[in-house]
């Protein structure tokens, strides 16, 4: 620069360095340095030297532009000089620079706001060219510049720069910068906030794996300092959890994620806040519990003040999925997209617990504790719901199964953790209840038979567990018992102790106690038996393998046999009482069919117990009367013979044949037998056969009187009445016992044979209905019987688990016989058989009560069959295939029905064949009542389709007749459908129930055509639409043309019209009944006879059945009402779902919610019709309080729905649809105007009706739900006001206004006269309460409709009402 004179040489850089260290605060610049153009220059020059000095330069000169003149223009002409020349490349990128960005930061408060738009222009035009991470130093300035210009110009310049940079291109290295200056935006408004998130997590995609724990610490340090705190969780959440659900997790991600939890976890803990809105996540929508959710819901519960609520969040989340996904399958008016988002959700819960836990150790260990929590949580949680259970054909686990998974995963990966599980079994089983123990029982029992040498490692905590043995429930002891045994084989200290705790809880006073060691005690017996016979327990498929003293142990263990060591307690369990015997011989029988070898030393041990009750010599060997005995007053059963001989039975049926019984008998104590003994062991069999033999024959003979034995004066008539029941009921199971042998004699038997086994089956069938005909109650088996035990009513079932006298395949042998006989009784024989078979049919007076006591039998045997436990050996000897009993079931049906098929039948049948069937109406109930509890056997397992299929295998009769009633009714061909098991279905109905039902009809048989119809709802429930409706078409004409005037029936076809029809259609119908029923109560004036005929569309509506199938809708409408109160809870989530943008599918999901919408607004428009049709029909007191009930929980949930119309604030308010404002007028017009006068009715009735007890009980009822319907009206029509005000639109111009509304509950005076608790009201309300009554009685009791229904206002005794009616008050201010 050249000036006039002699101008001092210019400065330099250097000099301007040494000058700014020198110069005060009070010092101004030398004029040559105000010119911007010396100052640029030194920038470039220095520029080529080195970074150091570029930095020093400006370090120097903004040191003394901020010390002397803080606003001159010379810092904003450096400032876009420097970003120019950074931009350019002319100075270099590195830390200096750095320095130098931070620096003008500080200072950049003095730029003007024009320079500053230049500057943040310049450095968004260059966010292109960002490659490496020190490119984008000149983002360190944005921020700051973007708050000074909208501070200065508004947020529209501000929000300007905002949107390009959320419009523009982000490459890693920007991304990276601004997420670490992101928490410096604070001053956005929040839907710029919104989209800068939204900007970030999308470019998040690209980023390379070790750059994502650092990028997440930032977001969650920006969220801890307010920046979108919710959606920076929401969507770290998501990141992890959508985007890699359907990838392959490497190593190095799920490392990554593990890192993340820690940050996450050190986040929560500085700003507690972030843990609650994580927990919120999860609280409003179920759908985003991915794995990573879970993982860091499980992290923050290691912090202590978010343990317990993340627990119960995790819980109800879980719950939840599951429960929508019970409800979704099971309502029938959902739309499909439903159905599938709510499968989809828990298999997408299932899923996520389960990769959590394969996850746990890498990198996230501290989650392990958590993870075990909330495992047992989910075993808990296994009996609140029964929703919860497994689901084999849509694949969902189910919440018990998926527990204990996740705790197996666990106890399989972590060492640390085996010691943790075990304690908490161990915990839980001590404190829960009864139910909840099962499931960790059960985890127990997998754990042992997975991880057998891991389990041995920890006996004595196990050993602990087992001290409080005797204080355990029943059942819960038996199966931990069970779960542990096989544990045995590894450690006999584990066994010795068993033994010992079983010994000391024989000795217990109480009888569950005793029935929990004796079965105890079995179970270890058969552990050992199983181990020998090398049955595994999957100890080869176990990752660990035994230490060496392990080895040692298993190898000289087990050289005694357990059953001779415990036989003494064996022993003594046969002086104990009746319960525990049963129990010791079922747990016997299995000792022998897992080592049929037992069945020699079992039958010696039984042998001498056997002759203190058979007395060979004497003239009646069988000494019943021992078997009974006085305790205290009352008479019990001593010894369960029948139980006693059953066991006997059935170990001589499975004890091998041909073999010399001495071999079976191992080495006692190192000592073999000798030869004397062990041919005992063939003579105990013998024995045994020989004695029951004779008793065979005693029976036969006839003598009764002679074994029951005299009755000796007891005291009392009734305990002598009780005695001979005893005694009855053990000899009623003694003849069961010898029917299943004679069975499967029966088998094996020649003709000749087969004959005298076929009257000797008759006899024993004789014998066994006159046993029943003397005792005073039924059959036992379905209760306790009196004095028999002390059992609590849930060990019932544990009782009589033991009393199987009779197996399927003896059933299925005496019910081929039994059908026989029958045909040969009815005459449909040959000539030649004929002649050999008359003596008998003659001499056994038919098959009649054999078929009696088999449906008996059968419908016992298959109750009794779901009590049994899956893996129960013996399940497979007495039960097998119960589905063989189905077509013998079907074809004995059919002969009941039709009879056999010969011509002299049929001749006999024309003329009194419809007296003969009302005479066998028994027989076929229970017949049906044995075949639907098969099919019910059946319908949870694979198995259903091939019982179907054998019972469309077996023909008719020939003589099914046509549908007379319902000619003109077609059914589609059922081969349209590809399912298989649809079109078996469908044929069952077409082929076997619909003959039996219109032939049953016929005859009046209602009791057993109601049975048909619950098995037509069992099968029509699980078929597709297009089927299930053609069954309900087909169930509708029945509805209208026949007569039928049995109202139980009527309820039945009317309920399950309504379950098959398809949606909507369904309420149409019940509207269209209901106006019939109506018409038919209306008619009060016509003769008795025309008042009980039925005349309109439904000729099963008349006065005899108008009441059950009013009670049946309204039961159907209160269904409807509890699947709108569902959906509209799925309405609230889809919604909130919809309104947040940061919602993954979001498109996806505002379909579903329009469709949703739809669907629930025409379903409740639809159901307003029904229950208005109600109004104004005569119904009877307790079909009006159910009216009442059910229309409160209609106006809730309309409440609800109107509240969801309404946008919060914030949100854009969207006008009501057009099938939302017709679901209000519908509403306002027909049901809520006619409710009005249906009240009034109500209270009319209520003063004309005499004053007795039971009336003013009702009257009280009645008027606790009035005041609840009003206030939820009254809520419903609120939120509408608010919806028109918001809207613009008024929603309410069908509506009364509320305030021309006049409603009085009228409490009749001695309603306060006979209750105490209404003697203290207030004086001036009892006056009140008199005039009124006073008043009523003036007028006649005439009450005006139209003048009483005009408006609300609630009179209301301050007697039980007066909580309702403040709560109406407080509803009315509102």
């Amino acid at each position: 620069m050249t000036t006039a004179g002699d101008p001092p040489p210019p400065l330099t850089a250097t000099d301007i360095i040494r000058l700014a260290q020198t110069t005060n605060t009070t010092s101004t610049l030398p004029s040559d340095l105000l010119s911007p153009q010396i100052l640029i220059s030194h920038l470039r020059s220095l520029s080529s030297s080195s970074s150091a000095a570029v930095a020093d330069y400006a370090l120097a000169l903004l040191s003394l532009i901020s010390t002397t003149s803080p606003h001159s223009p010379l810092l904003s002409n450096f400032l876009i000089a420097y970003v120019e020349l950074f931009n350019d490349r002319v100075i270099p990128h590195d830390s200096n620079s750095l320095k130098t960005m931070q620096l003008f930061v500080i200072h950049i408060g003095n730029v003007c706001v024009t320079d500053l738009c230049i500057v943040v222009d310049k450095i968004l035009l260059e966010l292109g060219g960002v490659v490496e991470h020190d490119d984008a130093q000149l983002v360190e300035m944005v921020p700051r510049c973007v708050e000074l210009i909208s501070r200065s110009n508004g947020n529209e310049k501000g929000g300007e720069f905002v949107d390009r940079i959320v419009n523009s291109s982000w490459s890693r290295a920007l991304l990276v910068k601004f997420v670490s200056v992101m928490r410096e935006f604070e001053f956005l408004d929040v839907g710029r906030k919104r989209e800068f998130v939204e900007k970030v997590f999308g470019e998040m995609r690209g980023v390379d794996l070790q750059d994502v724990p650092a990028l997440m610490y930032q977001l969650l340090v920006a969220a801890s300092k307010g920046f979108c705190k919710r959606q920076v969780v929401e969507r770290i959440v998501m990141f992890f959890g959508s985007s890699t659900e359907t990838k392959v997790m490497s190593s190095a991600m799920r490392q990554v994620e593990g890192t993340v939890l820690l940050h996450v976890n050190f986040a929560v803990k500085q700003d507690p806040s972030l843990g609650q809105e994580v927990m919120g996540l999860l609280k409003n929508d179920v759908r985003v519990l991915s794995h990573f959710t879970l993982v860091v819901l499980l992290s923050i519960a290691r912090i202590r003040r978010f343990s317990e609520s993340c627990m119960r969040v995790l819980k109800t989340a879980v719950l939840s999925a599951y429960r929508d996904y019970k409800v979704s399958r099971n309502c029938k008016w959902i739309p499909e997209k439903v159905k599938k988002e709510c499968l989809q959700s828990v298999k997408m819960v299932e899923k996520g617990i389960q990769r959590a836990a394969n996850d746990s150790n890498y990198g996230r260990e501290h989650v392990v504790p958590s993870i075990v929590q909330f495992g047992f949580l989910l075993l808990e949680s296994a009996d609140e719901d029964n929703s919860v259970s497994s689901d084999e054909f849509d694949g969902v686990l189910g919440v018990e199964r998926l527990g204990i998974e996740t705790l197996m995963t666990l106890f399989e990966a972590h060492d640390m953790s085996r010691a943790e599980i075990i304690d908490e079994c161990k915990y839980r089983v001590l404190s829960l209840k009864p139910e909840q123990q099962k499931p960790i029982v059960r985890l127990l029992s997998f754990l042992v038979s997975s991880y057998p040498y891991p389990m041995s490692e920890h006996v004595s905590r196990l050993k602990d567990l087992l001290d409080y043995f005797t204080f355990m429930d029943g059942d819960t002891a038996t199966h931990l018992i069970s779960a542990l045994s096989p544990l045995t084989k590894l450690s006999r200290d584990l066994q010795d102790y068993i033994i010992v705790v079983v010994s000391k809880a024989m000795f217990s006073r109480e009888d569950t106690v005793q029935v929990s060691a004796i079965n105890s005690v079995m179970e270890i017996i058969f552990a050992e038996k199983k181990s020998k016979k090398g049955v595994p327990f999957g100890f080869q498929d176990s990752s660990s393998q035994a230490s060496c003293s392990q080895q040692v142990e298993i190898a000289g263990g087990h050289n005694a046999d357990l059953f001779m060591e415990l036989n003494g307690l064996l022993q003594r369990s046969l002086y104990q009482q009746e319960h525990v015997k049963e129990a010791m011989y079922h747990g016997l029988v299995k000792l022998v069919l897992v080592d049929p070898l037992m069945a020699g030393p079992i039958l010696d041990f039984l042998l001498p117990h056997f002759l203190r009750f058979f007395q060979e010599d004497a003239d009646v060997a069988l000494n019943i009367r021992s078997c009974v005995k006085l305790v205290g007053g009352k008479i019990c059963i001593n010894e369960p013979l029948g139980c006693l001989l059953a066991c006997v039975s059935w170990i001589l049926l499975l004890q091998p044949h041909g073999k010399n019984d001495s071999s079976t008998e191992p080495s006692c104590f190192g000592f073999s037998l000798s030869q004397d003994i062990e041919a005992c062991r063939t003579v105990s069999g013998d024995s045994f056969s020989a004695c029951l033999h004779k008793i065979r024959k005693l029976l036969r003979n006839g003598q009764m009187e002679a074994v029951l034995g005299e009755v000796p004066d007891a005291g009392s008539a009734s305990l002598g009445e009780e005695q001979k029941q005893c005694r009855t009921d053990i000899l009623s199971g003694i003849v069961e016992v010898f029917l299943n042998s004679i069975a499967a004699e029966l088998e094996k038997s020649a003709d000749v044979k087969q004959r005298d086994l076929e009257k000797e089956i008759l006899d024993f069938a004789t014998l066994f209905e006159s046993l029943q005909k003397d005792a005073r109650q039924p059959r036992p088996g379905l209760g306790i019987r009196k004095g028999s035990s002390k059992l609590a009513a849930d060990d019932v079932n544990m009782v009589h688990d033991s009393r199987h006298f009779l197996g399927t395949s003896s059933i299925y042998r005496l019910l081929l016989t039994a059908i026989k006989l029958y045909e040969v009784d009815c005459g449909d024989v040959t000539a030649s058989q004929k002649h050999t078979q008359s003596s008998l049919s003659k001499s056994s007076r038919g098959p009649n009560k054999l078929i009696s006591f088999l449906l008996g039998a059968c419908g016992r045997h298959t109750k009794s069959s779901r009590l049994m436990g899956e893996n129960d050996p013996t399940r497979s000897l007495f039960f097998g295939n119960t589905a063989i009993l189905g077509p013998t079931l079907l074809r004995l049906l059919w002969l009941l029905v039709y009879g056999p098929k010969s011509e002299a039948h049929q001749q006999k049948k024309v003329g009194k064949g419809k007296k003969e069937l009302r005479n066998r109406k028994d027989f076929i109930n229970s017949a049906l009542l044995c075949l639907k509890e098969l099919m019910i056997l059946n319908s949870h397992s694979r198995t259903e389709s091939p019982l179907l299929e054998e019972l469309l295998s077996i023909p008719t009769s020939g003589h099914a007749p046509g549908d007379v009633e319902c000619e003109g009714y077609e059914w589609p061909p059922a081969e349209d459908t590809d399912n298989h098991r649809t079109k078996i279905k469908v044929l069952f109905i077409q082929k076997v129930v619909k003959p039996l039902f219109f032939e049953l009809l016929s005859v009046s048989l209602f009791r057993e055509v109601e049975v048909l119809c619950d098995m037509v709802s069992a099968l029509g429930n699980d078929l597709p639409d297009k089927y299930k409706d053609v069954v309900a078409e087909w169930v509708i004409s029945i509805c209208k043309d026949a007569h039928i005037k049995d109202a139980k029936l009527v309820r039945s076809l009317v309920m399950l019209a309504l379950r098959l029809k398809l949606p909507q259609e369904d309420l149409l119908v019940a509207e269209a009944m209901v106006k019939q029923m109506h018409n038919v109560t209306s008619r009060e004036r016509t003769s008795v006879f025309e008042s009980t005929e039925a005349s309109g569309e439904f000729s099963i509506l008349c006065q005899s059945t108008i009441t059950m199938a009013t009670s049946s809708i309204l039961q159907y409408i209160e269904s409807v009402v509890g699947d709108i109160q569902w959906t509209t809870a799925m309405l609230k989530i889809c919604r909130g779902i919809a309104r947040s943008r940061s919602s993954f599918n979001h498109d996806g999901n505002s379909t579903l919610l329009l469709e949703l919408e739809e669907t629930v607004y025409s379903r409740a428009e639809t159901s307003v019709k029904v229950l208005a049709a109600f109004m104004g029909m005569k119904l009877k007191d307790h079909q009006a309080e159910q009216l009442l009930k059910v229309a409160t929980k209609f106006y809730k949930q309309l409440a609800l729905i109107s509240k969801l119309r309404i946008a919060p604030k914030g949100c854009k308010q969207h006008l009501p649809t057009n099938s939302f404002q017709s679901l209000i007028d519908t509403t306002c017009e027909q049901l809520t105007t006619p409710l009005y006068d249906f009240l009034v009715q109500i209270q009319q009735k209520q003063r004309e009706k005499d004053k007795t007890k039971s009336t003013i009980n009702r009257i009280k009822r009645e008027n606790n739900c009035i005041p609840d319907l009003i206030f939820q009206i009254e809520d419903y029509e609120k939120y509408l006001v608010q919806l028109s005000k918001v809207t613009k639109v008024d929603v309410l111009k069908h509506a009364k206004h509320s305030t021309s509304r006049q409603f009085l509950v009228f409490i009749p005076n001695e309603a306060f006269d006979k209750d105490p608790s209404n003697h203290e009201t207030d004086g001036n309300d009892a006056n009140s309460c008199h005039n009124e009554s006073e008043g009523d009685q003036g007028t006649d009791n005439e009450v005006n409709p139209s003048a009483e229904s005009d408006g609300l206002a609630a009179n209301i005794s301050d007697g039980e009402d007066e909580r309702i009616a403040a709560k109406a008050k407080r509803a009315k201010r509102s």
